[in-house]
């Protein structure tokens, strides 16, 4: 009984100390803290460098840098802009590395805003929900798995192509080039902003030897393959005015003020800029602009975000000017004098070409007067003019020549490159600081000559010492690379236009854009 007496008191003491803590803890859920704003942060000395990546990509420009394109910290400049961050990430790793950077940027975002958020009311289950994938993810993943086909295309067999199969040491690596090409024909779309009125936008001339610039607009805005009119599915966007109608139509002759032309550029991205977001998404480094004009590159200084960071697709592709190969792209300069092909294309073999080298053109630049003034009718077997003596035709030299002169006049570019192409006539490129067209792909040195401006005095030696063998094999790449240079209506497969395209769609494969929004 006392065992039992004893039991029942130690009981009622317990309650009687339980009931107390029972109604304390219930005041403390009623009045205390709400959970639904706890927000788990995780051990900042763990996961700094994830914060840090969050927030260097708020501030960012593109710029070249020898082979490749790195994104910079630039504050003190975007910060006085109103614009969006710039959401563009340089492209240097595997895919494997590409995806967990993806994961541990998705993770990192998370934590910075969440830490960010004051007084949100944001229960945390729903911080841990996955991120909904947008048309820009999926753009994005799509660019991912091409640039994993073109690695492996590098050690991988050869591609069958019922058009044409690119072989031979014309080309860098020629399986790279195919499965590059065939990607941009799966995927590569282009979004021409319709803003803008002829003369000066949405057309340009295709007579002259800016002729590029007219076939290349034309062609993009009539074709259905690449141009797409959803610009939520492009990869690109192409601002359509023409630099040498900004100058026929806006530059006031003789003035040597080139302001009338800047400005009408900078307020046509000002206007793109406010009626969509795609300019700002990316401050321009996915837009690109096409100028076979002498001033296409004083042009793009219009606008600092257009120069820095947009692609420019130029004939005049001078490294000394601000061209950047890894960033831009060069093209051809092509005098289509009819606005045609017709009767440029052709020539005789090897054994027909009895003339060792020719050129014929105008003292313009510092290179040509070096030329004449060494080889101006000094020599029967490499014949260089000024003027052509009367009754000779221009074309036909160059069929009854092995090489063909394109020294650069004011500008690097010279039309005189594709001229040499078309008629089968190995072309001797003598120039500075000039990038040739496409030669991300073209292995220029296995079908042209290139001669420095020092050993001008030293060219009837230098072309004289390439044996008669190793100058078929040259002849032979330069009727086999015709194709790329070549202006169909419409385009084919290859040619000058898809060669463009293709140099477009290379460069961005070279970064990522991210919809921060």
């Amino acid at each position: 009984m006392a065992s039992e007496s004893n039991s029942s008191s130690s009981y009622v003491k317990l309650l009687l100390f339980m009931v107390p803590l029972i109604i304390v803890a219930g005041l403390v859920s009623l009045l205390g803290p709400n959970p639904s704003n706890w927000v788990f942060i995780p051990n900042t000395s763990s996961n700094d460098n994830d914060v840090t990546k969050t927030t260097t990509l708020e501030k960012t420009q593109v710029v070249a840098d020898k082979d490749k394109v790195k994104a910079v910290s630039d504050d003190s400049v975007f910060n006085q802009s109103s614009t969006p961050p710039f959401s563009v990430q340089p492209i240097d790793q595997t895919p494997q590395q590409l995806d967990k950077e993806k994961e541990s940027l998705n993770a990192s975002q998370v934590v910075f805003n969440t830490t960010s958020m004051n007084d949100s009311h944001i229960p945390p289950e729903k911080q841990n929900l996955p991120r909904k994938f947008s048309i820009l993810d999926r753009t994005e993943a799509g660019l991912l798995q091409a640039r994993d086909a073109i690695r492996k295309a590098k050690y991988g067999n050869q591609t069958q192509d019922i058009d044409y199969v690119p072989t031979g040491p014309m080309y860098h690596n020629p399986n790279v080039f195919h499965r590059s090409y065939l990607e941009m024909e799966k995927q590569f779309k282009v979004f021409v902003y319709e803003e803008g009125e002829p003369p000066v936008f949405h057309n340009a001339p295709c007579k002259n030897i800016y002729s590029i610039e007219g076939t290349f607009i034309h062609a993009i805005e009539m074709n259905e393959q690449f141009r797409t009119r959803d610009p939520e599915k492009a990869h690109v966007f192409f601002l359509p005015y023409s630099v040498a109608e900004l100058v026929a139509f806006v530059y006031v002759r003789d003035s040597r003020d080139d302001t009338p032309i800047k400005k009408t550029v900078a307020d046509y991205i000002n206007v793109i800029s406010k009626k969509y977001p795609y300019w700002n998404r990316s401050l321009g480094a996915d837009h690109f602009t096409l100028a076979c004009h002498d001033w296409g590159p004083q042009t793009s200084q219009a606008d600092p975000n257009l120069y820095k960071n947009s692609i420019h697709a130029f004939c005049n592709a001078n490294t000394s000017e601000g061209f950047k190969p890894a960033k831009d792209a060069s093209i051809p300069e092509i005098n289509l004098r009819t606005g045609t092909m017709k009767g440029l294309s052709g020539g005789p073999s090897p054994s027909k070409r009895s003339l060792l080298a020719f050129f014929a053109g105008g003292v313009h630049g510092p290179i040509r007067p070096v030329l004449l003034e060494h080889w101006e009718n000094k020599d029967e077997d490499l014949q260089v003019h000024q003027y052509l003596p009367k009754g000779v035709d221009y074309y036909s030299m160059l069929r009854k020549s092995k090489f063909c002169l394109c020294p650069s006049g004011y500008e690097v570019a010279s039309p005189r490159v594709v001229e040499a192409i078309y008629t089968g006539c190995v072309p001797v490129l003598i120039s500075e600081y000039y990038v040739p067209p496409f030669s991300d792909v073209l292995n220029w040195k296995s079908f042209s000559v290139e001669v420095s401006v020092k050993d001008i005095p030293n060219l009837k030696n230098i072309l004289m010492s390439i044996s008669q063998r190793q100058y078929i094999r040259m002849q032979r790449r330069v009727v086999q690379v015709r194709r790329h240079f070549e202006v169909n209506s419409p385009p084919k497969r290859f040619d000058v236009f898809h060669m463009i395209l293709h140099s477009i769609w290379l460069r961005r494969l070279n970064f990522r854009v991210h919809d921060d929004q």
